[in-house]
């Protein structure tokens, strides 16, 4: 074939192509407008019928017809935003019932929160049908009481969640949305928890089909959320910026002095004081020096509605101690006198009898907290597995200059936002994993030497479903080799993660990667798991580990460009320019080149 036929014959398709991306926008445009019409007139139909008489045919009584086209508006609301989901009839079943007892759930926005409703309806009711199962063994009744207590934070998520959507209008859920999907990940994450706790068999086979039902539930209102945002992004009012829902926020406005306008007084005054050690409410000594000898004593001395942020003051020391700061307690900075002196230490494992989810040293549970300068520990040694050194849960959580020891699963990012600056993880499997939308931001990640017959995994997230806005990334950080495993380095394998979820996502971009690495750079979980659908990518590395030419050849797996990897920053990604800015904390929002 000549090069003139083989240009033409190109062009020509490249023209068909356009022109099959033109009509695939033109159709959903009309069909979002479609959206927008149907909507705005299923409420203006409702309420007219509701409103005004009109003659109807003989055959019909005088309220039938209004209640039909009512209901018809309504259905054809429920088709739309029900075919967004992966679980449609799930959807459409349960939205139609809610809608029969209550005719005027005719909005979207409606809808919405009518969903998350019954998600809470149908956790109660797994429960509910755990009464009859039989928990025989110690390890199968410790995962029944971490089930309890997960099922209890998803309510709580779930309740907020509600209430969210219930305070604003379609058209005002965009500064709600980020939260909306943190909360809804995070239900999606606490039931997988509770499920997986449990050994192999047929009691955590039960256990996964009871809670089936608000898991699609779960998934179902996270993709209405996805559609809304998206329709609303669509058809933004002239003169207002155009962006997407699930987007940071733009920044807020600021004081003379550099803070947020609705940052307290108390929390100005702090940060004005010098960064590293601001005026403590207490001080933890265990020499006696200071106000109590146990953090845990500290902890449980503060008052129950403390306005503004709490700061507590560890002095140097190693604290033998199970620390918990629970979701009662909001706002809580802990700083220490550094990552090597101020140390929180524990040997909790998974081997003795433990879940994992029980085995952490240190849990952050309370939304705002702070951690600094602060090491945390968990000495049970790779020979005893799961060891978990900190475990965090709380939303808009920040952890600077700390220090995280173990073996594997040392750091359990959970759930919700999180941001980690200029830190040390330090382990062997799946050292840090978890469910949050993390980011490690020139953290050195330490890969420690395992055990014989061990190979080293730097991450292992659980994402298990597409929708959910979690994912592990690190960014400007350096991965290199304890120096215990340098001797023996070329003996054992290390990869910088697993899919440890069907959706498992996480992003290694700007940073260092020592000789470490196999040239994989990245691990199967089990046959071809989550191959297809994981998202691992990596973006502008260096060092010896770095190079991609050998990398998996998985479908999940890529080397993304500039304008992909920028999503995966602080701003889009934990929408932390405004409350990571709050803290005073430093932090890089963008790109560093």
């Amino acid at each position: 074939m000549a090069f003139q036929d083989f240009d033409q014959i190109t062009e020509r398709r490249r023209a068909e192509r356009q022109q099959r991306i033109r009509k695939r926008i033109m159709i959903g445009a009309v069909s979002a407008f479609a959206f927008v019409v149907l909507v705005a007139g299923g409420g203006f139909a409702v309420a007219s019928n509701s409103s005004h008489g009109g003659t109807q045919p003989a055959s019909q009584t005088d309220d039938q017809q209004p209640a039909k086209t009512g209901i018809s508006h309504v259905s054809r609301v429920i088709k739309l935003v029900c075919n967004s989901t992966d679980y449609e009839q799930q959807c459409e079943n349960t939205l139609t019932k809610a809608v029969k007892t209550n005719p005027n759930l005719s909005q979207p926005k409606d809808l919405l929160k009518t969903t998350i409703l019954a998600i809470a309806d149908e956790i109660e009711k797994a429960m509910t049908k755990t009464t009859t199962f039989k928990f025989n063994t110690p390890s199968e009744k410790a995962a029944f009481e971490d089930c309890k207590v997960l099922v209890q934070d998803a309510m709580e998520e779930l309740k907020e969640s509600v209430s969210k959507v219930g305070r604003n209008s379609l058209g005002s859920l965009s500064s709600t949305t980020p939260d909306l999907n943190n909360w809804l990940s995070a239900v999606m994450s606490y039931q997988q928890t509770c499920i997986d706790g449990f050994p192999k068999g047929k009691l955590k086979d039960d256990m996964e089909k009871v809670l089936n039902v608000s898991k699609e539930l779960t998934s179902n209102s996270l993709a209405m959320i996805s559609e809304l945002s998206s329709l609303l992004s669509t058809f933004q009012a002239p003169g207002h910026s155009r962006r997407l829902l699930t987007q940071e926020s733009s920044s807020p406005t600021m004081d003379n002095d550099g803070f947020p306008t609705w940052m307290t007084n108390e929390d100005r005054r702090m940060l004005k004081e010098k960064a590293d050690k601001p005026k403590p409410n207490v001080t933890v000594a265990k020499d006696g020096s200071g106000d109590y000898k146990t953090i845990s004593e500290a902890l449980a001395a503060m008052p129950e509605k403390y306005e503004g942020r709490y700061v507590i003051y560890v002095k140097e020391g190693i604290y033998e101690e199970t620390v918990t700061v629970t979701k009662k307690m909001v706002n809580v900075t802990m700083y220490g006198d550094g990552s090597r002196k101020s140390i929180i230490t524990g040997s909790k494992n998974f081997v003795d009898g433990l879940t994992t989810f029980k085995t952490a040293t240190f849990a952050a549970l309370g939304e705002g907290f702070i951690g600094k300068a602060m090491g945390f520990r968990n000495t049970a040694g790779p020979e005893k597995h799961q060891a978990v050194a900190a475990r965090v849960q709380a939303d808009r959580s920040v952890f600077i200059n700390c220090r995280f020891e173990g073996y594997q699963d040392t750091l359990y990012a959970q759930t919700h936002r999180q941001f980690y600056r200029s830190c040390v993880i330090a382990g062997t499997v799946d050292f840090i994993f978890g469910d949050a939308a993390v980011v490690f931001q020139n953290c050195m990640i330490v890969v420690r030497k395992p055990l014989p017959n061990q190979q080293n995994i730097v991450t292992a997230q659980g994402r298990t479903d597409k929708r959910e806005t979690t994912g592990i990334v690190l960014q400007n950080c350096r991965i290199l080799p304890d120096k215990k495993l340098v001797p023996v380095k070329s003996t054992i394998r290390s990869y910088l993660g697993r899919p440890w979820k069907e959706y498992s996502r996480t992003i290694v971009m700007e940073s260092t990667i020592e000789d470490i690495i196999h040239p994989d750079g990245w691990l199967p979980w089990e046959g071809d798991f989550a191959l297809k659908t994981l998202y691992y990518a990596e973006f502008n590395n260096k060092g010896p580990g770095a190079k991609v030419d050998g990398r998996v050849k998985w479908s999940g797996y890529k080397v993304i460009k500039r304008q992909e990897a920028t999503k995966y920053t602080v701003g889009p990604f934990l929408q932390g320019g405004s409350w990571i800015k709050a803290t005073g904390v430093q932090v890089h929002f963008g790109l560093y080149n």
